[in-house]
């Protein structure tokens, strides 16, 4: 079982109102090493190349930018801070699109007996792809960007599809579901109860497909796939780190709902830097710490209730078993994150030092530079700074995987300062 931690004042004047603020909980991956080659080969450079591949072929594809914030790193005292900012990512305002569409492509093509590299966009949206496949209809679970996503490839391809959403969900990501075309609503149930709801459903139409970013025993090819297009982010950030003159990441820092996003960039970056891997930190919603508990009891643990945090998109009780693989062998830290993380990770993103770049980051896209802010700014986690060696040499990469899909959540975090870290 591995030791865990977390500040006993989580931060200068952590207490107001005669309320405590929650403390950042963390813990050293200690677990035994098991087998994990199947899982580690589905995420490999070669095949997140294949996925960019396939992504550059669409009209609406651009690189998001890889920004270099210069000021903020010698502010914490580290030798580089580069955030991949997805909120660019085919006008949908985050990443998820990169896993459904890439998935969906993958089904196509196993299919109608093709090699995904033939299949490009222009091949899915043909009147001929069409006609020889008929009538599908797209199913999954979704607190909106992933349900966005696979509305979006579902729709170019003229297809169907039906998206749930769990309790407390935005009624304006709801409404860019529908955007797409998608039969989309708001069930009365948390996210792993959707999902499962979800797959029930597609079970019963003929023509259902369940195309969800979490795995579980019996239904492992589609999540993998999912994994595998969100590689596009990892290929492209580590191409643009070496267009900076940077080698390699020393230090990640990625958020995780069900883990595939986590479980593909540690897959990717283990898979590309052998020999000297980064040292890797999970990061979750702490009302929905799935993996972080499962870690430190070293067995897979699910979180149930409702899962109430601001991260919507990290809001998730049940671990990917494929990313559970990859990241109980290849990650270093686990973190459970309160909110406070990320409402600062926004604002301080939103309101940068002079000479660093704006960015718009959600609430499931801040989280990590949060994290990386207490890190480096307050005393309380000396500890855990010093055990991951963050210093001078530090070359940090973290992901901002969502824009403001809630813009009046949005503002008021960075405008009306909810959630206030101090």
């Amino acid at each position: 079982m591995n030791e865990q931690h977390s500040a006993q004042n989580p931060i200068p004047q952590a207490q107001q109102g005669g309320l405590v603020k929650e403390p950042i909980k963390w813990i050293k991956n200690t677990m035994p090493k098991t087998d994990c080659v199947e899982s580690m080969a589905l995420m490999t450079p070669s095949q997140m190349r294949k996925a960019h591949n396939f992504h550059k072929s669409f009209p609406q594809y651009n690189e998001t930018p890889l920004v270099r914030l210069d000021k903020l790193a010698f502010r914490f005292g580290i030798k580089g801070l580069y955030l991949k900012d997805e909120s660019y990512r085919f006008n949908l305002n985050a990443f998820k699109v990169l896993g459904g569409s890439y998935a969906i492509a993958r089904y196509i093509a196993e299919r109608t007996g093709k090699d995904i590299s033939e299949l490009d966009y222009n091949m899915l949206v043909s009147n001929h792809l069409k006609k020889e496949l008929g009538d599908i209809t797209f199913y999954t679970a979704t607190d909106g960007n992933h349900g966005r996503g696979v509305a979006w490839a579902a729709n170019k391809l003229r297809q169907k599809s039906v998206v749930l959403m769990p309790k407390g969900s935005s009624p304006i990501r709801l409404q860019n579901i529908l955007k797409e075309g998608a039969d989309a609503s708001i069930t009365d149930l948390n996210y792993d109860d959707a999902v499962r709801l979800a797959n029930e459903k597609a079970s019963k139409d003929p023509n259902g497909v369940m195309v969800q970013d979490t795995a579980w025993d019996g239904y492992e090819k589609i999540p993998a796939w999912i994994m595998q297009g969100y590689g596009t982010m990892s290929f492209e950030a580590d191409q643009q780190l070496h267009s900076y003159g940077v080698e390699r990441p020393t230090h990640i820092f990625v958020q995780a709902g069900v883990g595939s996003l986590a479980g593909s960039v540690q897959g990717f970056f283990a898979n590309a830097y052998k020999e000297n891997p980064p040292i890797l930190t999970v990061v979750e919603a702490s009302a929905a710490d799935c993996i972080y508990r499962s870690a430190a009891e070293n067995k897979l643990i699910a979180v149930g209730g409702d899962l109430n945090t601001i991260m919507a998109g990290l809001a998730c009780g049940e671990a990917n078993t494929i990313s559970w693989q990859i990241l109980k062998n290849h990650a270093n830290f686990f973190v459970s994150a309160p909110d406070w993380v990320s409402a600062r990770g926004m604002r301080v993103l939103g309101a940068p030092l002079h000479g660093d770049t704006r960015v718009i980051s959600g609430e499931s896209g801040a989280v990590p530079t949060g994290l990386v802010t207490a890190l480096m700014e307050s005393d309380d986690y000396r500890d855990f700074r010093d055990a991951l060696a963050l210093n001078e040499d530090s070359v940090v990469l973290v992901f901002s995987t969502e824009g403001d899909t809630d813009p009046r959540r949005y503002q008021s975090i960075v405008w009306d300062g909810e959630y206030p870290s101090y």
